[in-house]
């Protein structure tokens, strides 16, 4: 799974990548992630707070986002928490993908870099 397919679902929902535009082209664009994402919540029946919560951001970008998804994820990322204490894995999953997507061209908002 990964930040990879994270990244990758985003960018497929990404409406402002031009059309014809490789994922790699779409990334280096530097890609407003907080409205792609506020964009994409606008459309979804579900409120989903993708800015405070890695589950509410996986279900936005159609991943999956049960417990051994995210256990995954935290695996790949270098967790050195219990993963059994899911709030705080979750916490820092977040600014973890956050951290990611600006490292890899994604403008994120700054209130989600820290």
């Amino acid at each position: 799974m990964g930040v990879q397919t994270i990244g990758e679902a985003y960018q497929a929902g990404c409406a402002s990548s031009p059309a014809g535009a490789s994922a790699s082209e779409g990334a280096k664009q530097n890609v407003d992630v907080g409205a792609v994402l506020d964009g994409l919540a606008a459309k979804n029946a579900q409120k989903l707070d993708w800015r405070h919560s890695i589950v509410d951001m996986m279900k936005l970008l159609d991943m999956d986002s049960s417990l051994s998804a995210r256990k995954e994820l935290a695996g790949e990322l270098h967790y050195t928490g219990d993963t059994n204490d899911s709030a705080a894995m979750n916490v820092w999953l977040h600014k973890q993908v956050m951290q990611k997507l600006a490292q890899n061209g994604g403008k994120v908002p700054e209130e989600l870099k820290h």
